[in-house]
Order: C-alpha cells, then structure tokens, then sequence
C-alpha cells in the first residue's frame, strides 16, 4: 500500500514538473522583441485603446516578408499587442471616357503679346460659351495667337485631367499656364501643362494629357509661354477626377546595374504591390523609349507591365522631364528596363530607381505598459493580424476617424541580432523547444508504465 502511495505521489510530481515545462516551452514559444531585426518606439497622441500608424515604405522596407507577416507591435513587458492591417485596393473606374468641350481662341496684338487678352463673349443663360471675340478691332497681320479658352460649364464634377490634340505642323514641347474661373473676369492659377509631340525613327511620340488640381471650375484659359509657338487645337478633353484614389508611398532611391547595353535591373530589398516608379535621369537632353519588365523573384519569368517615353530635355532654359511610370500594382521585387538607345539612353551607368506603392495602416489595441514599440524583420514568423472588424467590434468609418494615432520616433531602439534564416525555411528554435516538450511527455509515460508495472509485481 506504501509502495502504490509512493508511486501515486511520483507520477503527481512528474505531472506537475512536465506541465511546468510545458508552460515555460509555449512561453519561449511565443513572439518575443528579441526575434525582430529592428524595432523602433512609438509616440502616441488622442484617444484609445486603439491607435492607427502609418507605415512609410522606409520602413516596410526592413520586414523579411513583403506581406508584412512579420510585424509586431510591443508593450513595456514585451507582450505583443493585437493589431489589423489595412490593405484597400485601389478603386479604379473602369472604361471611363472624356468629355468633350468647345475651346475658343484668344488673340492679342503682336506688339501686346504679354498682355492678357481682352475678350467679349456671348453665352447662353446657363453660361454656355457661343462666341468669343477680342475686346477691340485687331487688323489683319497685326493678331497673334495667345492661348485657348476652354468652356466647361457642363461639367459638375472636379476637373483631373486635360486631354489636347492639334495641328501637325507644331512638334516639340508646348508649354502654357492653366488658369481657372467661374465668371470669366476673375481667374486663379492652376499652375503649368505641357504637352508634347516628337517624332523619332519613324515614329511619332505623343504627349497630350496634363493633370488638373481636381477642382471645380466652369473655364479654363491655356496661354502659352511662348505665343509664337502655340498651336492650333484640333480637339479638347476632360477627364473628371476617379474616386478613392489612395495615397502614395515612396522609397529611397535604389541602385541598379547594367545587364546590358540600354538593359537595367534594379533588386527591391523584399516583393511589394507597386503602383508607380520614378527613375532619376542625372544627364540634360536624355531621350529614351523603354519598355519596362517585372517579376516576383528569379524563379519567375519576366513580364512586360508598363512602356513609355522617358526624357529629360532643356527647352527655353528649363528643364522638362517625364520620368515616371504608372504600374498596375503587381507584386515584384525585380523590374528590368529596356531602352532604345537610338535615343541616346540613359547613360552607361544603371539610374537610380524609386517606387511607390499604396499608403498602409497598422492599427493595434494598446494593453500593458507603455511605452509600444513596432517590431520589424523575421524570415519564418507567421501573420498574427486580426481582421479590422474583429479587433474594433462595431466598427464604422466614424470609430476609424476618432482613433487614437501613433507615430514613428526619429530613433529607432538598438537592433537585436536579426534570426539566422536556414535552408528551407526551418525554425530550428521552435522545433527544438517542441521536440523537448515531447520527450518530457514521453519520459513521463515511460516513467508511470515503469511506476505501474512495479506496483503489480509487488503484490
């Protein structure tokens, strides 16, 4: 009876201590600050538990996985705080069309070509433009083409972007100042358009749409900066502004190399969904057709996701650059660029590239003590983010609106040695804390049939 008491007490022990040991293992299990390359403090302001941050693309540039799995929020104790990302696709309108508007000239004397023209119009009540003259007589030989005056009082919605066509006889940049106004007496600057058209190898190269403020506005004036040189318009467009365009974040400039003659690779330190890319043209009166190629990693074929005509070129003592392109927002970590170097390329040396890809949001639900750190950088962590619903219950676009924010401080907290990443992706910390969880648990088994079975051979 003392020897089955004896045994009882034994295994209760050996319970205990291997659930003990359990414990401790899932503890060392557990996401701790010290498996993170980087971690940088964070300042909160307004209202909480919850807070929304902003990750600038510097900063997503330091995670080991380009789906962000691998970032953590970190209270005072290292407890791991829950949190959502928002990812909100792009809202593009599909086959959207221009809309068509009447445009008037607007002449001045050639001995006031300076001078803003003077003009008397005649509109219908609504203030549709039917005839516009200049202000006073003009002889003929002596009137000058100023610019174009736009009539887009049929559109009630904010103005995005200005299409233009004309004559064939004008080549080259044109360049003009785009004003704005509801009541033709009174006009506002909107800045400056160019437009260009050049023909190349037997190809002509065109460039006909220039961005507007996204306002409202019942007319536009173009007057060009060089009146000799404005051309005939043979067509006017306007787009009106596309809804739920997302704000934009940039990376530092990345260096390239030189695959070829006129073929640049650039390597992004990790796969991102980019949505645009600028490509920094060091050298005046660079001309360059390109075609732009992409893929996820080397495994993966390349292919083409955008063309155009990239330049850099002096006109009248100023620069005028194109060097952007849009992309459709594809994940890669490799881009290529072609260049038909009949143009003169882009130099012999790789340009700098930079790319955008669409604002993120981390928000998290602050519990522990402050202060919160965000935690970046390990290769095998699995995604812990919560759908923003389940994290905020009730959620509305008024709760997102009243959160509390937090932001980045300008230095970051020393970084811990970041995980060794091994073949195949293996997690030898974790596998080894679970592979001695299973040997305490068979040990333990081992120990209680040994218990057992000497309990019965003493009877």
């Amino acid at each position: 009876m003392r020897k089955a008491l004896l045994s009882c007490q034994f295994i209760a022990k050996a319970a205990v201590f291997v659930s003990l040991l359990c414990a401790a293992l899932l503890a060392c299990a557990e996401d701790l600050p010290d498996d993170f390359a980087s971690q940088t403090p964070l300042t909160l302001s307004g209202n909480g538990p919850w807070y929304r941050l902003e990750l600038p693309l510097s900063v997503q540039l330091n995670a080991h996985q380009g789906n962000l799995n691998d970032v953590r929020v970190f209270n005072a104790d290292g407890q791991a705080q829950p949190y959502a990302l928002t990812f909100t696709a792009p809202q593009r309108v599909e086959n959207e069309q221009p809309v068509s508007v009447k445009w008037f000239p607007l002449y001045n004397r050639d001995d006031a070509r300076d001078v803003e023209p003077a003009i008397r119009v005649e509109r219908t009540p609504n203030g549709t433009l039917v005839e516009v003259q200049p202000q006073g007589e003009i002889e003929a030989g002596e009137e000058i083409l100023r610019g174009w005056l736009l009539d887009t009082s049929a559109i009630n919605a904010p103005l995005d972007q200005l299409i233009i066509d004309w004559s064939t006889e004008r080549e080259g940049f044109q360049r003009f100042t785009i004003e704005a106004s509801d009541d033709l007496q009174h006009w506002q600057r909107w800045g400056e358009g160019q437009v260009a058209r050049l023909s190349f190898a037997d190809e002509v190269v065109e460039q006909r749409e220039v961005s507007l403020p996204g306002r409202t506005a019942r007319y536009l004036r173009l007057l060009w900066n060089t009146p000799q040189s404005a051309p005939t318009l043979t067509s006017a467009q306007i787009l009106v502004t596309r809804p739920g365009i997302l704000p934009l974040s940039w990376s530092a400039a990345v260096k390239g190399r030189v695959e070829a003659p006129g073929v640049y690779v650039w390597q992004l330190p990790v796969a991102l969904p980019i949505e645009r890319m600028k490509i920094n043209i060091e050298q005046a009166n660079s001309l360059a057709p390109a075609m732009l190629y992409g893929r996820r990693d080397n495994k993966s074929s390349w292919r083409l996701i955008s063309d155009g005509l990239l330049y850099r070129l002096t006109q009248n003592g100023q620069d005028v650059a194109q060097d952007e392109m849009e992309l459709p927002g594809d994940v890669l970590q490799q881009l290529k660029l072609e260049v038909d170097e009949r143009g003169g390329g882009l130099g012999p040396q790789s340009p700098e590239l930079s790319v955008a890809v669409r604002a993120t949001q981390l928000v998290f639900l602050g519990r522990g003590a402050p202060p919160y750190s965000l935690a970046l950088g390990n290769d095998s962590v699995p995604g812990a983010n919560l759908p923003l619903p389940t994290l905020i219950p009730g959620m509305t676009e008024q709760t997102l609106a009243t959160l509390g924010t937090a932001t980045l401080a300008s230095t970051p907290v020393t970084a811990s040695p970041a995980p060794v990443a091994i073949a195949e992706g293996i997690d030898w910390k974790r596998a080894g804390l679970w592979a001695v969880l299973v040997l305490g648990v068979i040990f333990l088994g081992w120990m209680a049939l040994s218990t057992l079975s000497a309990s019965k051979k003493s009877r």
